[in-house]
């Protein structure tokens, strides 16, 4: 049976192919659940018009379901609460330059 912290470390293997950032420290994934051998992941997008919506789930299922007893995975993608830079982990905004004052603290 596979764990919550596996999922997440094959998750951070997953990318926007836009963005130099995995989708875990981009701060796209809101929620991972397992229930028996299903993995259910709340997730969400940097725009509702992101050209890779369809893609980045598909490489999401395809990571997971190599994982030790994982017989489905269910990704739900929602808008609310919206993305922002703000959810950038610390070593993602790293990556990208970002400094913390650079964040509207709004």
């Amino acid at each position: 049976m596979t764990t919550i912290d596996a999922v997440y470390n094959e998750l951070k293997q997953v990318f926007d192919p836009e963005i130099p950032v995995n989708i875990v420290d981009l701060g796209l994934v809101y929620d991972v659940k397992i229930e028996a051998d299903k993995v259910l992941i709340q997730m969400t997008l940097t725009s509702q018009a992101c050209p890779e919506a369809k893609t980045i789930p598909d490489v999401m299922k395809r990571r997971i379901k190599g994982l030790d007893g994982v017989g489905d995975v269910q990704i739900d993608i929602v808008w609310n609460p919206p993305w922002s830079p703000h959810k950038i982990s610390e070593a993602g905004r790293a990556i990208l330059g970002i400094e913390d004052d650079q964040l509207d603290t709004h």
